[in-house]
């Protein structure tokens, strides 16, 4: 809740600043538009998104995963996970999540609007593939996200991209169609400030997703930190990541709003949600604890 305060906080007070630069320099005047009201409009549809996906994460990842939450532990290997999570979640501080298996590629992941009421889940792929030790650590990895805010986090970041993106591209607008339309006294904006707007959507949006990219990079860097302190030591980590880069999983079966969540996510230089396997080997190689 503090984190969250602090990000909207944090957005009210940016876009505070933004709204005086914009009445000192007439900005309203010259775009013909009310910048007070853009700038609440902006949050209420920069935020409303982000927030409403973060409080259904849960219901979503269960649905579109088909996770099935471990409630009474079928077997010795569920007893065993359901063991592990419990003694990661004492060590990080955090409340017992709930804990779930789906079919699926290697991959694990965390979410859940509150750190005391996520869920984290493991695949089939993953149980298959690799042993307790670099499961624990994997597990160790997600149980950091969990307890470093990281989803709502990324949520609250995402609102705040988005927020601009909503604001700039509508200001700009404004200013392109005062500009075509000088001498034009017809009222209400004209199809320069809708095209304008919707090319500007588009490409400020893939600019804000470079943004939001890097900072799930970071979070991954951390989370396996995270993972090494709990364990206590980073080789298991670095094992489990030697051994998911060497089962190419990408998360490729995961749907887009899960797989920055995921141990492993989708591939591509900024828009990757996941630094490469061998620099998150080698940062925790040079990891002192």
């Amino acid at each position: 809740m503090k984190r969250i305060l602090l990000f909207v906080l944090t957005n009210i007070a940016v876009m505070v600043v933004v709204g005086l630069i914009s009445s000192l320099f007439g900005l309203g005047r010259y775009t013909g538009t009310n910048t007070t009201q853009l700038m609440v409009f902006s949050l209420v549809v920069g935020f409303s998104g982000s927030i409403v996906s973060l409080l259904m994460s849960k219901t979503m990842a269960k649905m579109s995963m088909g996770v099935q939450i471990i409630n009474e532990p079928r077997n010795a290997d569920e007893a065993w996970i359901v063991d592990t999570v419990r003694r990661l979640a004492d060590k990080a501080g955090i409340q017992m999540p709930e804990v779930g298996i789906y079919e699926g590629e290697p991959n694990a992941f965390a979410t859940g609007a509150f750190k005391n009421s996520a869920l984290v889940a493991v695949s089939t792929g993953l149980l298959r593939g690799m042993t307790r030790e670099e499961i624990e650590a994997v597990l160790g990895h997600e149980m950091a996200h969990v307890a470093n805010g990281d989803m709502v986090t990324m949520a609250l970041i995402q609102g705040v991209m988005n927020t601009f993106v909503v604001f700039a591209s509508r200001v700009i607008g404004s200013l392109v169609d005062g500009f075509l339309r000088r001498g034009n006294d017809s009222s209400g904006p004209g199809i320069g400030y809708y095209v304008t707007t919707v090319v500007l959507d588009i490409l400020f949006g893939f600019l804000a997703g470079i943004v939001v990219a890097w900072f799930s990079r970071q979070r991954e860097f951390r989370a396996d930190r995270g993972s090494a302190q709990l364990m206590g030591q980073p080789n298991s980590m670095i094992a489990a990541l030697a051994r998911l880069g060497g089962m190419h999983a990408e998360g490729q079966h995961m749907p887009q709003n899960l797989q920055a969540m995921g141990i492993v996510g989708n591939i591509g230089k900024l828009f990757a949600s996941h630094p490469p396997m061998e620099e998150r080997i080698a940062a925790l190689r040079a990891y002192k604890g």
